[in-house]
């Protein structure tokens, strides 16, 4: 089972982090500049550890040069996922588009 799930990354910030939602996406900070892939790079690291997963169970579905990107995790139901994001930060998460 695959879950889409909209980003809106936040490049340059002091630190690496799942910051809350922004509407439906998840916003996150990270570190790396918007230069050749290291911000989405970043983001989705973050957010797999974030998710406890490899790194190989997130990759980018679209907005590759785009702050507001879509991302498709592999390997957790949208129950499981809303419960390892919890941990960050509530309300719990708008829903998710599963595959």
């Amino acid at each position: 089972m695959s879950l889409r799930l909209q980003l809106k990354v936040i490049p340059k910030a002091s630190k690496n982090e799942i910051a809350g939602w922004i509407g439906a996406a998840l916003k996150v900070r990270v570190t790396a500049p918007p230069e050749r892939g290291k911000a989405n790079e970043a983001a989705l690291k973050t957010v797999a550890f974030a998710l406890q997963l490899p790194r190989e169970n997130v990759r980018l579905v679209n907005g590759e040069t785009h702050a507001r990107k879509v991302i498709e995790v592999e390997g957790l139901s949208e129950t499981e996922l809303h419960a390892r994001l919890r941990r960050y930060f509530s309300p719990p998460p708008p829903s998710c588009d599963a595959d």
